[in-house]
């Protein structure tokens, strides 16, 4: 007969305490960024404090610079954490490998209490079982049907245990998991949960060579670190019925948990991975890395010109929804109105042009001032000393139409250098019989301005133009080609005044050398 085991959660809110727990073995993933601002602005929103938790235990995939490579990503991302490595260790130390002489003890607790056992099981004979099983077209599981049978604690008796560990035998420590109970597990996110124990097979917890596994360190460090409420990726969400067991196992209060959806591929079905941004070229970490070993390097969000803001606003709306139609918020506003319950159950779609479309709006947002500064190392880069008021003046000029600073040049060039090629098919197009003679009037008109403001010359200009009956566009045209060498750019009389009358004059009569030859 099967029975339904209600859990009991904490419920504490008076000092919620969250944590980031990656592993150091690469560069973090976005999908691990959202992970943590989704715990940071928990955090914030209810006063409480948000933990960096370094799990680095799987010593086969550690990578040295990774676990820098996080804080510095959370810094850039402005939502760095309140307590971890080096920064108000009350509940130190948390790097994972450095904790090893702690989770022995729970170890042994679970099984002096009857929840954990022995299993000495050599790989030779888990794999003679595997290969029975699946003769006979079953799928081998390592629990409550067959642990009795097989080479455990359960089955021999405490004499040969003793001896066994006595004389080095390889072993490890499994959890007992319960029969014949329904768990109803509650998630923040996705609900009520059921699950079948009879369906759990019984996890290794703990290695002869003195090792926790993820499973037991996990939940002692939450337990030891006050942990209140787990947020964390779908992917544990098979784990949560071990983990609540776990608990209960050592009669501890679990915290809340909320499992995150997962981040979608752009295009097709499956979790957003690194090749999807390779190859639709786009970055898939917050930071640029070096893999040391590879001399790989990857792309990262703030090389490729990114501001933070946009990135963790971008980040924020995956998976979350504040129900309105409002997508622009600022940190600060995240904060205010973040709410576990108004993130989604199913995955969220990633969308490259989205995320270029917030960069745009951020971009507008910052002063001309900080752009121009940012522009400045561009231009220097091109021998262009120009001044940063100068610069603040284009920048002004040529924001609307950038996604990026290192857009800007593209977008200005013909501010700083005069055009050596010209859009032959505009020449082509642009160039009449009269054209020539009506540019040299027009020189004409511009040394004639002794107030050279954009005002002044557009009011001069067009008086010439409407006195003598001419086309604006016989005008404008070869006038905007002359100055650019296309027909892109702001507004003509701003880049006049800008580059002064003589170098305007100086590119018309260029113009006019060209298209005699």
């Amino acid at each position: 007969m099967t029975n339904e085991k209600q859990i009991k959660y904490s419920h504490m809110k008076s000092n919620v305490r969250v944590r980031f727990a990656p592993s150091p073995t690469g560069p973090l993933h976005i999908g691990g960024v959202r992970t943590a601002l989704f715990n940071y602005l928990f955090a914030k929103k209810n006063n409480g404090t948000f933990i960096l938790r370094i799990e680095d235990t799987d010593r086969t995939r550690f990578v040295p610079t990774a676990e820098q490579y996080i804080v510095d990503a959370l810094n850039w991302c402005n939502i760095p954490f309140d307590e971890g490595v080096h920064k108000n260790e009350k509940f130190g130390p948390y790097r994972q490998s450095e904790r090893a002489s702690i989770y022995k003890k729970y170890a042994d607790k679970l099984i002096e209490n009857g929840w954990g056992y022995y299993a000495f099981d050599t790989a030779e004979e888990l794999d003679k079982q595997r290969n029975l099983h699946e003769k006979e077209g079953k799928t081998f599981i390592y629990n409550h049907q067959n642990r009795k049978e097989l080479n455990s604690s359960l089955k021999l008796s405490k004499q040969e245990v003793d001896e066994k560990i006595n004389n080095g035998d390889p072993y490890v420590i499994r959890f007992k998991t319960p029969e014949n109970e329904i768990l109803v597990l509650n998630d923040i996110i996705r609900g009520v949960i059921k699950i079948d124990t009879n369906t759990l097979d019984d996890k290794v917890l703990f290695k002869s060579d003195g090792m926790p596994t993820y499973h037991l360190a996990n939940i002692v460090d939450d337990h030891l670190m006050k942990i209140t409420h787990v947020i964390r990726g779908e992917e544990w969400l098979p784990s949560m019925a071990l983990h609540i067991l776990l608990y209960r196992a050592f009669d501890w209060t679990p915290p809340l948990f909320a499992h995150l959806p997962l981040i979608l591929k752009p295009i097709g079905k499956g979790k957003l991975s690194k090749r999807d941004g390779e190859q639709l070229g786009f970055p898939v970490f917050p930071l640029e890395f070096l893999n040391e070993e590879t001399n790989e390097t990857v792309k990262g969000y703030k090389e490729e010109g990114y501001l933070p803001e946009a990135f963790i606003n971008m980040l924020a709306l995956l998976g979350w929804n504040p129900g309105t139609e409002q997508e622009i918020f600022s940190l600060d506003q995240l904060v205010q109105l973040f709410d576990l319950e108004k993130v989604g159950k199913s995955g969220a779609k990633f969308d490259p042009e989205k995320t270029k479309w917030f960069q745009h709006k951020y971009l507008l947002n910052q002063s001309d001032e900080f752009l121009a500064q940012q522009y400045q190392p561009i231009l220097i880069d091109k021998n262009i000393n120009e001044s940063l008021e100068r610069i603040i003046k284009v920048v002004s000029l040529i924001k609307e139409r950038a996604t990026f600073v290192k857009d800007f040049w593209e977008l200005s060039d013909f501010f700083f250098i005069s055009p050596n090629v010209y859009e032959e098919k505009t020449l082509n197009k642009q160039w009449k019989e009269d054209t020539e003679s009506l540019l040299n009037n027009l020189v004409e008109i511009i040394k004639s301005i002794d107030d050279y403001s954009s005002i002044e010359i557009e009011t001069k200009v067009k008086e010439w133009i409407t006195l003598n009956e001419i086309s604006f566009g016989k005008i404008m045209q070869p006038l905007r080609l002359s100055l650019v060498g296309s027909l892109k750019g702001p507004h003509l009389f701003d880049i006049i005044e800008f580059i002064g009358k003589e170098e305007t004059i100086k590119r018309i009569l260029k113009l006019i050398e060209v298209a005699k030859n």
